[in-house]
């Protein structure tokens, strides 16, 4: 992993280059991980959450298996990150960087509170008790990733979804569009709720006319999927600060099911060389959203509902 001085030198130079361009606020804080140090324009309501982060920590070793190794991404700093876009409540979710070893997200969830809620890794032979102390530390799901190289696959998520239902757990899917269009009907039978990471990871340019996005939309119809807004980074074409592209996409989403759709940060953005800022993406959600209704709705209710957060 990158060590600790590096990542504060490298951190630091960025940081510096971002203040001496100018900013769009008063802020003035930078937050590790992020680009930028200004608050977002749209102002966060009560019990906004960011469904979607990672904490890395050099003490806990990587899976040998993983590709993805960030460099050190730290509870106190992801609070930095809240505080700067005034949400409060948030999933921790397992990275492929540590397989199944989920003692780093449990950790954090243990530092973080009641306000924190987890997404754990696990293949079909974690045992009935595993699952129930996870529950109780406040693991609301299992994720899949077929994107990245690491300790689940395809076959695993029938299994494993008829394992966590009767915790009323979800599945947290990261797929390729072209895989979710692949495998709709299988998904389509799932017997719990299912959440596609990063928009569904609808390519472009294709985007609504995508056969992932009809597949995507014909699970959303079913009313057992949710899509989470997050990362448009990671298949735009546009880039920032608009993601156009994407946001074409994410309209579309909203137009056709607000009452499933949550929003997240993807903090520290693993997958990324330059880092967003976090700032812009938080006002994305306005540009694609102008309700304020609609907007509270994904930023609070649908997250409350999904991972069982008490009402605000």
């Amino acid at each position: 992993m990158v060590s600790n001085a590096l990542r504060r030198r490298t951190f630091t130079l960025a940081s510096g280059a971002a203040l001496a361009a100018g900013s769009r606020g008063a802020w003035a804080q930078a937050v590790a991980w992020s680009a930028g140090t200004e608050k977002p324009r749209t102002a966060a309501p009560p019990g906004a959450t960011d469904c979607h982060h990672f904490i890395f920590d050099s003490r806990y070793p990587p899976d040998p298996a993983s590709r993805l190794r960030p460099g050190e991404a730290l509870p106190d700093e992801y609070r930095d990150l809240q505080a700067r876009l005034g949400t409060t409540r948030h999933v921790v979710v397992q990275p492929s960087t540590y397989g199944t070893d989920n003692r780093l997200m449990l950790a954090a969830l243990l530092d973080f509170g009641p306000d924190a809620r987890g997404v754990a890794v696990v293949t079909p032979g974690v045992s009935d008790d595993a699952l129930k102390r996870m529950n109780e530390a406040g693991v609301r799901g299992v994720r899949f990733n077929l994107v990245e190289p690491g300790r689940t696959s395809l076959d695993m998520i029938r299994p494993l979804a008829e394992r966590v239902a009767s915790l009323g757990w979800l599945v947290q899917i990261l797929m390729l569009g072209s895989q979710i269009a692949e495998h709709q009907d299988m998904l389509a039978q799932l017997p719990c709720p299912v959440l596609f990471d990063h928009f569904g990871r609808i390519p472009q340019p294709g985007g609504v006319e995508s056969p992932g996005f009809v597949a995507l939309r014909r699970l959303l119809d079913g009313g057992r999927a949710w899509v989470k807004l997050s990362a448009p980074y990671q298949d735009s074409k546009f880039g920032p600060p608009t993601y156009a592209d994407v946001g074409t996409v994410a309209r579309a989403f909203i137009q056709a099911a607000p009452e499933r759709l949550v929003w997240a940060t993807d903090w520290p953005h693993g997958t990324e060389q330059i880092k967003p800022d976090d700032a812009l993406l938080f006002d994305l959600l306005a540009d694609w959203a102008p309700d304020p209704a609609v907007r509270d709705r994904i930023l609070v209710a649908n997250p409350a509902a999904l991972f069982g957060f008490p009402p605000v």
